[in-house]
């Protein structure tokens, strides 16, 4: 949906309904649901928590549970901005229509960025879990077979997507949900070679709840953060939703208790299994859990669905960077050329470039095989998060609106707005703070004032060729209009 036809639906058309976009909505309510529930499980919380664990000790149970509060607040916000108007461009669209062209054009290729480097990521955390099977096989050799074949899923339907998705989704769920069984069979009846240590007094017996002091808890926020990026994914997903004002409130409602059974729940049993001193980075803590029990069988298959979730990322990463560049070319900042759909409604040229960049990925591991992971997290984070921060101001911005009768009232409020939204800005700026004083994760903000000259640059050279696009806030609507049907 480009802002032309924003302005055409704020001129009578019914709120809320996203005009024809091109897409085919293929997307039904059980694919939106595993989508939503498989956003919040991935490589952050299969990988990226054992370095948390070693950081903070039993205490990043806390982190979690507190950056699972904020991640509701933020889901709620967009969850008022996609009733109020669902459209494919999700964030860009918003940032576009409530802060101006500019934050739109920023958000697009940010967001684009994080999913392009996300994909980096977990094709990267994927090719480290083959070598728990074979460390004879090359970590870039994997990296290059993962990409190239979730780049063939992503040509053929959305349909596809989706049901791989939905597949994906239900490994990581039933994974988990065996784990904490097991993990409370281990601490009630006592089997398995950590029967006689497992106790729930392993959260606070061994050095304390905070063995390395509150500094420890909160330098671990930026990994904690990580792990919930992508939730907001369901908001892209509106565009090819076949019901989204059904569907999407209810994907965004199971939030809270995904946070607390995926993470909190898992985090609880894992941390009363074995000590949090058995912990470390680069290695998955519930593949080392499992061989603390003395199930060698059970690391296998946990490493086989922690593979499944990186691939389940990079999947995903593959389908929101095509609709991302698409949705910037319709609204006149981006090539004109990733406006055009294949004869299935799929933006194969925004993929298509989208993947070719992530092969760069392919080199990292290639390059720096035990470094890859933690060289881009923190470049992920940082991106990721700017697209929270658009939707939390761009959901003030409209309620502001929509208080006044200047726009309809969204059918799902935020509970607690504005304050809520303040609240989650606030707490994500305390974030960026953190990262700065991280020497580990302040490359990414050195990297940050980079891509914002990059962008500044890219968009007064937009401006400059032809400022009437800019100053609409998108195409002009012929253009947009026949592109939007190719």
């Amino acid at each position: 949906m480009t802002s032309v036809q924003v302005d055409k639906q704020h001129d009578g058309s019914e709120a809320g309904t996203a005009p024809e976009e091109g897409y085919q909505r293929g997307l039904g309510n059980r694919q939106i649901q595993m989508i939503a529930i498989g956003g919040a499980i991935g490589t952050g919380l299969f990988l990226g928590a054992g370095k948390a664990i070693s950081m903070a000790g039993p205490s990043i149970i806390l982190a979690y549970a507190i950056v699972g509060l904020v991640i509701f607040f933020i889901m709620r916000a967009l969850g008022e901005l996609l009733m109020y108007r669902p459209v494919s461009g999700s964030f860009s669209e918003y940032g576009r229509e409530f802060l101006g062209p500019f934050i739109g054009f920023v958000t697009g290729w940010t967001y684009w960025l994080f999913w392009v480097v996300t994909g980096i990521t977990e094709v990267t955390a994927a090719a480290t879990y083959v070598q728990h099977w074979n460390k004879g096989i090359p970590q870039w050799a994997s990296a290059l077979v993962f990409t190239c074949a979730l780049f063939g899923i992503n040509l053929i339907s959305v349909k596809i997507f989706g049901e791989l998705e939905f597949w994906f989704s239900m490994v990581k769920v039933t994974a988990i949900i065996g784990m904490i069984l097991i993990g409370l069979g281990v601490i009630t009846l006592g089997f398995s070679d950590a029967g006689d240590t497992a106790s729930f007094s392993l959260l606070w017996s061994d050095g304390g709840f905070f063995p390395k002091g509150i500094g420890g808890t909160l330098m671990t926020l930026q990994i904690v953060m990580f792990a919930f990026l992508a939730v907001e994914l369901v908001g892209v997903t509106a565009g090819e939703a076949t019901n989204p004002k059904k569907v999407l409130p209810k994907a965004i409602n199971t939030v809270p208790w995904r946070i607390g059974l995926f993470y909190i729940g898992a985090l609880i049993i894992i941390l009363s299994v074995v000590s949090w001193t058995a912990f470390k980075p680069g290695v998955s803590p519930f593949v080392a859990a499992f061989q603390q029990i003395g199930l060698p069988a059970g690391a296998g298959i946990v490493n086989f669905v922690v593979l499944t979730a990186a691939l389940s990322s990079a999947n995903s990463g593959m389908y929101s960077t095509g609709r991302m560049l698409r949705d910037l070319a319709l609204n006149g900042q981006g090539p004109k050329f990733f406006t055009k759909l294949s004869k299935n409604g799929l933006p194969t040229w925004g993929t298509g470039v989208s993947v070719a960049m992530m092969l760069f990925g392919v080199y990292i591991n290639y390059k720096w095989p035990g470094e890859a992971f933690n060289y881009v997290v923190s470049f992920a984070t940082i991106s990721g998060m700017w697209a929270w921060i658009v939707i939390l101001a761009s959901q003030l911005r409209y309620r502001a609106k929509a208080n006044r009768g200047e726009l309809p009232q969204s059918e799902f409020k935020a509970p607690g707005s504005p304050f809520t939204s303040v609240f989650a800005l606030a707490f994500i700026g305390m974030v960026i703070v953190m990262m700065g004083v991280d020497k580990d994760a302040r490359a990414a903000l050195y990297a940050a004032p980079v891509w914002a000259l990059v962008l500044a640059v890219g968009y007064l050279c937009i401006k400059r060729r032809d400022a009437a696009v800019l100053a609409a806030g998108g195409a002009p609507k012929e253009t947009a209009a026949k592109d939007a049907k190719r």
